[in-house]
């Protein structure tokens, strides 16, 4: 039985805990006492210089662009490739690919590896990543044209990206190594029934893989949620009323 994690933080983190039977508990430290120890003495510098420094110049620049279409559009364009992740490729393309990449027929478990999952995943992660940073600057831009106020929060926005970019990386890098973890579990367990015809006479042999499909489906929502909060701030306080 999966443990219960007392963890009640991001939804990803305790998705993984979840599928990893992993017990998660809250951090001993404060947010400010951690992001202080993520922070160099450079980044504080310039932290400090976007916080304390003179108001931005603002340049009134007219756009047509409004911040609540720019963040939905590019939500909603990742949001279908992670529908369509696990998706049977093209009749002409079905033959060259290997069998966990036609999810339809039913295959053995032994046939079946990580290595095509996680080539999918990388390629999703830095889809999202390219996609989540234009969108950020964007919106960065829109807000700097309001006030000298929200051009200084789009300063801040600018110096804690920068910051944090390299850790947040080497955080969401270890994602596909947990579903590895995840995907091997499930498959054992097949192996392990495989030797019973009645689950394949019952049309069960798949059904591993179907869960595991789901599984990273839904670990893919939670990280894209996690990479676009910084965007869906700034969208907020483009909406606030002045």
């Amino acid at each position: 039985m999966a443990r219960r994690t007392s963890f009640s933080g991001p939804a990803l983190v305790r998705l993984l805990a979840r599928l990893n039977d992993t017990d998660v508990r809250g951090p001993s430290q404060s947010p400010p006492d951690r992001l202080s120890h993520w922070l160099g003495w450079s980044d504080a510098i310039a932290l400090a210089g976007a916080l304390g420094g003179a108001a931005p110049v603002v340049s009134h620049t007219a756009s047509s662009l409004n911040g609540t279409q720019e963040y939905d559009r590019v939500h909603k364009a990742l949001s279908d490739l992670i529908v369509a992740v696990n998706a049977p490729a093209p009749a002409r393309h079905r033959t060259r690919q290997p069998p966990a990449a036609r999810p339809g027929g039913t295959v053995s478990a032994a046939t079946i590896e990580f290595s095509t999952y996680r080539q999918r995943y990388i390629a999703l992660q830095q889809t999202m990543e390219t996609r989540c940073t234009d969108l950020r600057a964007r919106l960065r831009k829109m807000l700097a044209s309001r006030s000298s106020a929200m051009a200084r929060l789009a300063a801040v926005d600018a110096v804690m990206e920068q910051a944090l970019n390299e850790r947040e990386f080497c955080v969401l890098a270890r994602i596909p190594v947990l579903l590895e973890g995840h995907f091997k579990r499930l498959k054992q367990a097949a192996l392990d029934h495989e030797v019973e015809p009645r689950l394949e006479s019952a049309g069960q042999a798949n059904a591993w893989l179907n869960a595991f499909h789901e599984d990273m489906q839904n670990v893919l929502f939670a990280e894209l949620d996690i990479r676009l909060q910084p965007a869906q701030g700034l969208q907020a306080a483009l909406t606030r009323r002045p």
